[in-house]
């Protein structure tokens, strides 16, 4: 066991885990963020991707110690009252079926319209492609992406 220290959405925590324990089952098991989901387990299908200071990752796969000292943001600290607009557009558009996948979808265009303002069909599609989605809400996922944009005040 080892004392890990790290900030999650805002907050510094220090967890007494293993620390090879993927970070995953910290965010869910340890902290009760269960809105970050498991579901492939080798980091294959983006369900479980979390902000690394500010970078997408898979959650999965990287162990508690490699984000001692850094920022992890969940969907829970996305926005705590899900008024982010990529959260008003996932609403407004109906883009879940299933919605397991969703957090992970969320989380990785959040981390492109923070690069990209304005992303185009090809860049979206690009930034997303290893985000899984069962049900297929791909198109219904680019067109929530362009609607968060215009929320943000970028220009479709």
């Amino acid at each position: 066991m080892a004392s890990i220290a790290f900030t999650v959405n805002g907050q510094q925590v220090t967890v007494d885990v293993e620390p090879d324990t993927p970070l995953l089952w910290v965010l869910r098991d340890t902290l009760g963020l269960t809105g970050t989901k498991y579901s492939c387990g080798v980091g294959a299908c983006g369900a479980c991707t979390v902000h690394l200071d500010g970078q997408p990752i898979r959650s999965c796969v990287t162990s508690v110690s490699a984000v001692e000292g850094k920022a992890i943001t969940t969907i829970e600290g996305l926005s705590p009252d899900g008024s982010h607009p990529l959260q008003q557009a996932w609403i407004e558009l109906n883009v879940p079926q299933c919605g397991y996948c969703q957090p992970g979808q969320i989380m990785t265009a959040a981390a492109l319209l923070e690069k990209t303002q304005n992303p185009t069909d090809d860049e979206i599609d690009a930034a997303m492609s290893d985000n899984l989605c069962r049900c297929g809400t791909y198109q219904r996922i680019r067109h929530a992406i362009h609607r968060a944009a215009e929320l943000l005040g970028g220009e479709q």
